[in-house]
Parts: C-alpha cells; sequence; structure tokens
C-alpha cells in the first residue's frame, strides 16, 4: 500500500488527502483518516519525507483519539438538535393544525371602535380603536406577538395575547403583510417604550392581504447589505424603510414651507409647461422629441414663462420639473429634478440675492419651528443647525484668488476639452485664472472650508446663459462680468443659481445673434422687452440638492422619489 504523506508545514488536514501533491498538515488527522496505513512525515517542504518515530506515533494516537471523541461529539450534537428541529418542527405543525380551528369574532359588548389613522391616535388614548396597516415589524415573545403597525402617518405598537395570539393567521403573520387592528390605546407602563408614547391592546384583529415569506421574504429581496443597483430596481420597497419615508416626509415640508415663505413675500404660484420649443441653458443638454410632427423638448427651465407673467401677476414662482440631458453620474446630479423656481419685478441685483437668502433663512426657520418638520430633521441630520444671516458674498474673481491662495487646483483641458495627463496618466492639475468654469469639486472643497453659505456672483458673460444682465462696470479691456449669483451649501455646493435679465430689447437681440440663437421662435419672450420692459431678475433652486443639504444626504438620489439619472428610467 502506497504511504500517506504529511508535510507539517505546507500541508493541510482540511483540504489534503495524504498524497506527496496533497499531504496533511498533522499525523494526528493522518492517523485518525487511515488508522491501518504507513506515513511518511516532513518538517518542510525543503526536507525529506521520513517514517515517524514511536513516540511521535504515540502522541499522534493521542491526538486520533481527541479528534474522534470530538467527532463522536460533534456527532451526538449534531443529532440532538436535528431531534430539537424535528421536534419543533412536529409542534409547530401540530399548533398550526390546532390554530385553524380557532376563528375571530369582534365582541358586540365591547364599544364601537373609532377608525384612525396612527398620527391621529394620541386624544384617543383609553379609547377603543380600530387601526389598519402594514406590518413593519414582528416579534413573538413566550406566546405573545409584538406588531409595529405603520400606515405613513407614523408607527404603532400592537400588543397580541391569548386568543387572538392563537390563530392561523397570527402564527403565520409576516413582515409588509396589511391587517386590521382592533382594540384598546394605552399608555405604555413606565420604564418601557414604544412610538408615540401609547401601544394598542388588540381584542379583534384580521389580516387585509398577506405578504409573501420564505425566498420571498421582504427580508430576503432587501435589507440593509442589498447592492445599490438592486436598492434602485427596488425603489418601490426601499421607500417602506424609515429613513427614506422620513426624507420625502422632509421634502413634502420643505415644499410646503417655501410656498408659505414665498406667499407671504407676494409671490403667486403659477404652473408653466413641460413641453417648450425653445431652450434656456443650452441645447446640449436639451431632450428632444417629436410633437405632432413639430420638434420640441422638455424644458431646463420654467424662467422664461415666469418672465412673461411679471406685467399682470407681480412676482412669480413655480414648483415644476426640469429635464437636462448631462451624462454625468456625480451624486448631485439628476435627469430630471424638481426646479423651484422664481421671478421678481423692478429690483436690483443686491435685492435677488437679498430675496434668495431671506427665503431660505424663513422656510428653515418654518421646518424648525414645526414640531413634525423638526423631529424629521433631528432624525435625519442630528447636528443640524440653522444658517447664519447675512450670507458670505465672494466674487468670482475673488473666489479664484482664493482657491489659488489655498492651493485648489482643476484639471487641464485642451482646446477640445479633454483633460491633459502626464507621463504616468495623472491628470495635469494647474491654477484657476479669470475666466476658468470654477469646478465642482473645487467650489465644494471652498464652501466646505469656509463652513457656511456663500454667495458666489459676478460671473464672466461667456460662463452664463444668453439672458443675463452685464454689470454695469466692467472694464473696456478685461473680461464682461453678469449680475449672476450661485447659492454654495456646505457639503453640496450649488443649490441656487439666479440673476438679473437683460432688460433691454435691443440688448437681447444681439445676445441671440452673439449665441447663434434663432430669435423667432423666442418671439414672445422678446415681447416682454418691447411693451414695458422693467428691471427684473429671478432664480431656480434644486429642491432635491436643498434637501440633501439639510437632511445631510450623500447624494440627491435619496432625496428623489423615483431619481432618475443617465441610464436609470425604472421603476
Amino acid at each position: 500500500m502506497a504511504p500517506i504523506y504529511v508535510d507539517e508545514s505546507a500541508g493541510s488536514d482540511e483540504t489534503g488527502k495524504g498524497t506527496p501533491e496533497q499531504p496533511y498538515q498533522t499525523l494526528a488527522f493522518a492517523l485518525y483518516s487511515h488508522p491501518e496505513e504507513k506515513f511518511l512525515v516532513r518538517k518542510d517542504p525543503a526536507g525529506t519525507y521520513e517514517e515517524p518515530t514511536q513516540s511521535a506515533l504515540k502522541k499522534a494516537k493521542k491526538g486520533a483519539d481527541g479528534i474522534e471523541k470530538k467527532r463522536k461529539k460533534a456527532q451526538e450534537l449534531a443529532e440532538r438538535e436535528a431531534k430539537e428541529l424535528a421536534e419543533a418542527r412536529e409542534l409547530r405543525e401540530k399548533k398550526l393544525e390546532e390554530s385553524k380551528k380557532i376563528v375571530l369574532e369582534e365582541d358586540p359588548s365591547l364599544p364601537t371602535a373609532t377608525k384612525s389613522k396612527i398620527g391621529n391616535l394620541t386624544p384617543l388614548r383609553s379609547k377603543r380603536v380600530k387601526v389598519d396597516g402594514w406590518v413593519h415589524r414582528l416579534r413573538d415573545q413566550k406566546e405573545i406577538i409584538f406588531v409595529v403597525l405603520r400606515d405613513g402617518t407614523g408607527y404603532l405598537q400592537c400588543v397580541l395575547s391569548g386568543k387572538v395570539a392563537q390563530t392561523y393567521d397570527a402564527l403565520t403573520l409576516t413582515l409588509e403583510s396589511t391587517i386590521e387592528v382592533v382594540g384598546t390605546l394605552q399608555t405604555v407602563p413606565e420604564g418601557k417604550t414604544a412610538p408615540s408614547g401609547h401601544e394598542l391592546v388588540v381584542d379583534y384583529w384580521r389580516v387585509l392581504g398577506s405578504a409573501p415569506g420564505g425566498e420571498d421574504a421582504f427580508t430576503n429581496r432587501l435589507n440593509e447589505k442589498s447592492d445599490p443597483s438592486i436598492q434602485a430596481d427596488l425603489r418601490h420597497l426601499v421607500l417602506r424603510g424609515e429613513t427614506a419615508s422620513a426624507v420625502l416626509k422632509l421634502r413634502a415640508a420643505l415644499l410646503n414651507s417655501f410656498r408659505q415663505s414665498l406667499i407671504e413675500h407676494d409671490l403667486l404660484e403659477v404652473t408653466p409647461p413641460c413641453l417648450v420649443q425653445t431652450q434656456v441653458e443650452g441645447g446640449a443638454t436639451l431632450f428632444k422629441l417629436d410633437y405632432y410632427g413639430q420638434p420640441a423638448f422638455l424644458t431646463q427651465s420654467s424662467q422664461l414663462y415666469l418672465e412673461t407673467c411679471l406685467p399682470s401677476l407681480g412676482d412669480v414662482f413655480c414648483v415644476q420639473e426640469s429635464f437636462r440631458a448631462e451624462n454625468s453620474h456625480t451624486r448631485r446630479h439628476l435627469s430630471e429634478y424638481t426646479h423651484l423656481e422664481a421671478e421678481l419685478a423692478f429690483i436690483t441685483f443686491d435685492d435677488l440675492m437679498d430675496h434668495i437668502e431671506t427665503v431660505i433663512c424663513e422656510t428653515v426657520d418654518k421646518l424648525l419651528q414645526n414640531p413634525a418638520s423638526a423631529a424629521l430633521i433631528k432624525q435625519l441630520n442630528p447636528n443640524f443647525t440653522a444658517p447664519v444671516r447675512p450670507f458670505l458674498r465672494l466674487s468670482y474673481v475673488d473666489a479664484i484668488k482664493w482657491l489659488n491662495e489655498h492651493d485648489i487646483r482643476h484639471e487641464a483641458e485642451d482646446a477640445q476639452g479633454n483633460v491633459i495627463k502626464d507621463d504616468q496618466g495623472k491628470p495635469v492639475m494647474v491654477e484657476h485664472k479669470v475666466g476658468d468654469d470654477i469646478a465642482e469639486a473645487a467650489e465644494r472643497r471652498m464652501t466646505d472650508i469656509l463652513g457656511s453659505p456663500v454667495f458666489l456672483y459676478g460671473f464672466p458673460a461667456e460662463l452664463k446663459a444668453f439672458y443675463m444682465k452685464k454689470m454695469p462696470k466692467n472694464r473696456a479691456d478685461g473680461p464682461t462680468f453678469t449680475e449672476s449669483c450661485d447659492l454654495l451649501m456646505p457639503g453640496v455646493g450649488e443649490i441656487v443659481g439666479g440673476s438679473m435679465r437683460i432688460a433691454d430689447e435691443k440688448e437681447l437681440l444681439e445676445a441671440y445673434k452673439r449665441e447663434g440663437i434663432d430669435p423667432a421662435p423666442y418671439y414672445w419672450f422678446t415681447d416682454q422687452r418691447k411693451y414695458g420692459t422693467c428691471e427684473h431678475g429671478g432664480y431656480g433652486l434644486g429642491v432635491e440638492r436643498f434637501l440633501a443639504w439639510l437632511a445631510n444626504r450623500y447624494t440627491v438620489r435619496e432625496c428623489s422619489l423615483y431619481p432618475r439619472w443617465p441610464g436609470r428610467a425604472t421603476p
């Protein structure tokens, strides 16, 4: 018979087979596996195989006996566990069969239950109530079943005991099933906790819609460790989570507070179209479509339409979707985003920045003064503090200087816009100069270092849209600057972009010509300068970016109900 090989340094008792190519590591395991064979042992791969000494065999025999004892013990444990599992399974099956005989009926002698949403339960404590919702959490403890129910307005702990916890439905209840519960709402005992400080002692309940268990169980399809692509595919299920739902509830409160603030400043809400035949921010980012045989686009901004409202409606605003066909995958870009835009008449550039600052601060104050939205902010962003006024105002030229003083550079590009790389293939980093479009990363880093909201203003005309008003004190030998501003927030970067608009008809026509834009489709926009022009300006705020700042979210994708970015248009 061929000998069994043992290599004490390079062998393996887990994967070895006792051959020269796959030796065991220990003589004890070799002896346990092949008690009747001969053995050859070596200390290291450089040595030679030799027969073990009698003392080594004796020691290995003790080791082999120990391995056998461990094997028997493990086998006995496995058999015992299998037996207990079988007994538990048999007991559960018996229990389930018995549970099918239990029929719950609502006791007609009890007071009639008041149907309520979970968020409205507090005034009904000590009363009998009826609540519908989804099973958010589920725990079975010593014949008592604890259910945390969710209905979108809040969470409710329900306690099922006695007969109501012994039915077949109770024993097979699954997460995300919908149920109706009826019982007495009681304040939780001292020392115990529950959402809103009360719990429902259930006397009757029923399943309205069961959710699957097993492989299709909710937690098997989606959990905290799920890949981001799976979470995106299952966004409809992600929304059921406490964090995602809290973000969207805060979003609703944010929009409501913005509306209140704007209305208090005499702005009227209007609803411009999303299907348009003009551009605002450049043709390269337009989503084009066929509109009954005519070319049309999804709107990039509602600004031009808001300007037409000023003569009849006064200052106006809208909350509307905007679309940008940018192949950008950054954490602050979306292909479709909610655009809060406003337009104001008879103002100056300073008035415009004052207005933006005021509305933002008043909106945040409203959110913090409301207990419900303040609790959401505390949940999502415990360290949030309201911005301090006045906001820092930094000119574009001074920002370029600041970036260079702090050695914050950007990638060099050639004439075609391609990044220039060095011999090692790394981007060449260069200082900023007047005329550069400040890169997003540099802009965000500057804002994070400053640690507070910053108005960056006075950008060169060639970096901005055709309709922006020029600054009155531009040097003849230097670049032309505009009365434009971006509001930057720490952690996010730009959340607002605004400017004064060209008020002179001739100047606007020249701007069309300079940008190569056919003025014909813009006749209705040009008419605003023809029939009683005025100094006016406006801005656009990215709701998802603002919410990302407020709720401390890493990406704006978390701040949209169903986010859209390049390659993602589902679900």
